[in-house]
């Protein structure tokens, strides 16, 4: 999945390990990794280690976010929970570094993966959850234009404590209106001479 900022692909270790391992060292207090299943890793080898298990299935089906103007891995996203029957697919794992964040691609990576799911796949919901205490998590579901459903209580232990579990969503008749504002936003139009939006996707959205 490829866009003007960023190429989404399969995780492949061997290929991304490095790039992502290093990129990850750039949040030096391990932040991202709070609301992750996993830690984070001080070393390259358990960190590969990780990977190689995580790569190894089909669901979740993981990705890495490269960054077009380096060609370097940035971050991670899966598809998981993949109901072919039933149409509903969850975007998950997402664990984005320093050197992703808060950039264009970030943005667009999140578009091209419901775009792979809505336009190409014909899934009719696409779901987002993360532990309610997620602020950060809570406000791009938002942003990205997912709806808040409710949150499920205690709905699973991990880290040693209960996680209270936020559901969002978008469905296929949402994505019409919500795909044309991604693109008005990722529209080379929107941004300056810096790489700065002149407006922003919630405006858009309007």
């Amino acid at each position: 999945m490829t866009g003007r900022f960023c190429r989404v692909e399969p995780l492949d270790p061997a290929h991304h390990a490095a790039d992502l391992f290093e990129a990850n060292r750039a949040d030096a207090a391990g932040r991202n990794w709070t609301y992750l299943g996993a830690d984070g890793f001080e070393e390259l080898a358990p960190y590969r280690a990780w990977l190689d298990r995580m790569a190894a299935g089909t669901d979740p089906m993981f990705h890495a976010i490269i960054d077009l103007t380096t060609g370097r891995a940035v971050g991670v996203a899966s598809y998981l929970r993949i109901d072919p029957a039933n149409g509903v697919i969850e975007v998950g794992h997402i664990n984005y570094s320093p050197r992703l964040q808060r950039r264009p691609a970030a943005t667009e990576a999140m578009y091209l993966m419901m775009a792979r799911v809505f336009d190409e796949l014909g899934y009719r919901r696409y779901e987002w959850k993360c532990d309610d205490l997620n602020q950060p998590s809570r406000a791009a579901a938002a942003r990205l234009g997912f709806t808040y459903e409710g949150t499920f209580r205690q709905a699973i232990v991990y880290k040693g404590r209960n996680r209270d579990t936020a559901w969002f969503s978008i469905l296929d008749g949402e994505w019409p209106a919500l795909k044309a504002a991604f693109e008005r936003w990722l529209a080379p139009e929107n941004f300056d001479a810096a790489g700065r939006q002149k407006q922003s996707l919630a405006a858009i959205r309007g």
